[in-house]
């Protein structure tokens, strides 16, 4: 009996320590203090129940920086496809390096 308690209490404080770690950026795979849910194929192109993933910030923000809502309905329509878009290699090449938590929305910018 003792035995399976422990393995219990064992159970239970991996739990707990999975569910206080930090959340992780899909896209960019690291661990973040905040995610944010970005849906794969844009609401505006017929997704609102569709697929989402949950993204950094400054990975978000970047994702529609780069990729109109269009580009990403018809060709970036899951997790993989959007990791492996030429137009963010160099960003998540360079994110990947720093400790980067926030960029101010640049979504005005795009022409």
């Amino acid at each position: 009996m003792p035995r399976r308690r422990a393995a219990r209490a064992e159970q239970i404080r991996e739990i707990s320590a999975k569910s206080s770690a930090e959340p992780q950026c899909q896209l960019c795979l690291r661990h973040v203090r905040h995610v944010t849910r970005h849906h794969l194929v844009p609401r505006e192109e017929g997704g609102r129940y569709g697929p989402v993933a949950d993204l950094c910030q400054p990975c978000h923000s970047t994702v529609h920086l780069l990729l109109s809502n269009r580009e990403l309905a018809r060709k970036y329509g899951t997790i993989e496809a959007l990791r492996e878009a030429e137009e963010l290699q160099k960003y998540l090449h360079w994110v990947r390096r720093g400790r980067v938590e926030h960029i101010s929305n640049r979504r005005s910018r795009r022409s």
